[in-house]
């Protein structure tokens, strides 16, 4: 099945649910498509939208904001100097909020962790906080915490998987409509089904087919893409056979 152009895309989801330009209209069709493809994102964590963000911590600071659009951290890696990347950084540990809070209490002696500042140093431990609003601008995206607090400007990197650019930006082509063209077909006909309010048997049918097809996808995207054969060896699938 060859990928999808936003345009091609429009057409099927016309012709397959039978239903002109008059009822979905492209406002309609734009919400079925960015309903679809934040479901598969949801789904399906890919590589391709795989980020990494270099930047400086503020000295005597204990907070950084998550990027614009961040859908989650994968990692954050810390560096021993104030100029460069370069080298072995330092991975910090995840931790929840309360950890490095009684982590912070500990070194400083100071119940709950309320003189953080006075704990300073190459972080250790990062935790999320802060709810996201919009989430369209560091503003709004949260923030993670570190300790201890830096006592000077490290560089690091936060790794993180972002929300992608859609279709209906993208209209030659994005990477799910290009490798996922069939899933997204079929998200995209659920949602024009839970629209039309029916029939209970198509939206059933599209339903069922975009998960067979998810399966097929994440198989690829959370397994084969994660492995290699000299690390992991050849996937190997037991045959019966016959006794002789």
């Amino acid at each position: 099945m060859a990928g999808y152009t936003y345009a091609n895309l429009t057409t099927d989801i016309r012709n397959y649910t039978e239903v002109d330009a008059n009822v979905f209209t492209a406002a309609v069709i734009n919400r079925f498509l960015e309903n679809a493809e934040h479901r598969i994102n949801l789904d399906c964590p890919m590589d391709s939208d795989r980020v990494r963000a270099e930047a400086q911590f503020a000295a005597d600071f204990n907070s950084i904001t998550v990027l614009t659009k961040a859908l989650f951290i994968r990692g954050v890696q810390v560096f021993d100097s104030t100029t460069a990347t370069t080298g072995e950084g330092v991975w910090l540990e995840r931790r929840d909020q309360t950890f490095i809070s009684e982590y912070v209490g500990e070194l400083t002696g100071t119940e709950g962790g309320t003189a953080a500042q006075d704990t300073t140093g190459l972080p250790k431990y990062y935790s999320m906080y802060g709810g996201a609003t919009t989430g369209t601008n560091t503003a709004t995206s949260g923030a993670i915490y570190v300790a201890p607090t830096p006592d000077k400007n490290y560089k690091y990197i936060i790794h993180y998987n972002a929300v992608p650019t859609g279709l209906e930006t993208n209209t030659a082509g994005t990477y799910i409509s290009n490798y996922f063209p069939q899933g997204l077909l079929y998200a995209c006909l659920a949602e024009a089904f839970l629209f039309l309010k029916g029939p209970t048997d198509l939206l059933t049918l599209y339903e069922n087919k975009y998960k067979t097809e998810l399966q097929k996808f994440a198989a690829m995207q959370l397994g084969r893409r994660r492995r290699d054969d000299y690390t992991d060896g050849t996937i190997r699938i037991p045959i019966e056979s016959a006794p002789q």
